[in-house]
């Protein structure tokens, strides 16, 4: 359970980190409730995650996923580039993600 709470934890980083882009240094109103919203529970079930897994497992998971979330999302939706090596980069984010999680011994 603690994974589904940690890999669901990174993803509102991901929606959270894509957030703060149109709160417009958090001065509209809606968009900074909900980002506020996705960074209080994001926080709450990384802690939750972090009662049974290594902290550095799943702190390195959450902002892995966060990361390359956030800069997929940046390339696909918000026109950001998308380059040969910025794909090999956030692709090497998610392989050092995925040898966190295997090597966590849970």
């Amino acid at each position: 359970m603690a994974w589904v709470l940690l890999i669901v934890a990174g993803l509102l980083e991901v929606g959270w980190s894509i957030g703060m882009k149109f709160t417009e240094g958090f001065t509209r109103l809606w968009p900074s409730v909900f980002t506020g919203a996705g960074i209080v529970v994001s926080m709450l079930l990384l802690a939750q995650a972090a009662k049974t897994l290594p902290i550095g497992t799943a702190y390195g998971v959450w902002v892995g996923i966060g990361a390359a979330g956030a800069a997929v999302v940046g390339m696909v939706a918000l026109g950001e580039p998308a380059t040969a090596a910025r794909i090999f980069f956030v692709s090497l984010l998610l392989v050092a993600v995925v040898g966190l999680k295997i090597t966590s011994g849970h």
